[in-house]
């Protein structure tokens, strides 16, 4: 009898301890889930954080582009005052209001809101602030070489609108054919030279 209850204290005892083993592979395997739900979360944390920080820099971005309400007012007042003058006619060296050469046109038309520029194009070239093509908005002047002027600017219009997903625009200028709105495109395309603004705030 004592040897019987020696022998199934010792089995109980094995089984005892094989238990721990198999607990223990249910607790680790439980454990892990755990430990990968959670990596996932903190992954997820992460791809919201970055696209968070992502959108908040985009937003900036615009944000430095934006102007004032009355800066705004005054670029559309300014491309409606440069429709007046659709149709003049073009005369080299020629300041408007009755005839305009090209930058003798955006000097007299930024003029009319006390913001005096070059009547030069090379000149105008250098004044206001560089923008890149897929920043233009209304207002800004485009500068495009010319047959004459070679590589070098000899031409320049104001933007009248502009996509900036794109690239392309419409702008209002002094062509040989007098005061016209144009595309960027054909003529234009293989001669723009680049941007400057003006109204900067």
């Amino acid at each position: 009898m004592k040897i019987k209850r020696i022998v199934i204290s010792a089995l109980i005892l094995t089984c005892g301890f094989t238990a721990v083993p198999q607990t223990s592979k249910k607790a680790l395997s439980a454990h892990n889930k755990i430990h990968s739900e959670q990596l996932a979360n903190a992954k997820s944390r992460m791809d919201k954080n970055v696209i968070t920080n992502m959108l908040r820099e985009d937003i900036a971005k615009k944000e430095e582009h934006t102007i004032s309400e009355e800066s705004s007012k005054m670029i559309s007042d300014l491309l409606s005052e440069a429709h007046r003058y659709i149709g003049r006619p073009y005369v080299h060296g020629a300041k408007g209001p009755k005839a305009f050469d090209c930058s003798g046109f955006t000097s007299y038309v930024y003029r009319q809101f006390g913001y005096t520029i070059s009547p030069s194009s090379r000149a105008q070239y250098t004044e206001g602030t560089n923008v890149e093509r897929n920043d233009l908005r209304k207002g800004d002047l485009v500068f495009f070489t010319s047959r004459r002027s070679g590589k070098n600017v000899g031409h320049v219009g104001i933007v009248v609108s502009a996509d900036n997903e794109s690239g392309d625009f419409k702008f209002i200028h002094a062509s040989v054919k007098g005061v016209k709105v144009s595309d960027f495109e054909g003529y234009y395309l293989g001669r723009y030279v680049g941007a400057r603004r003006i109204i900067t705030e």
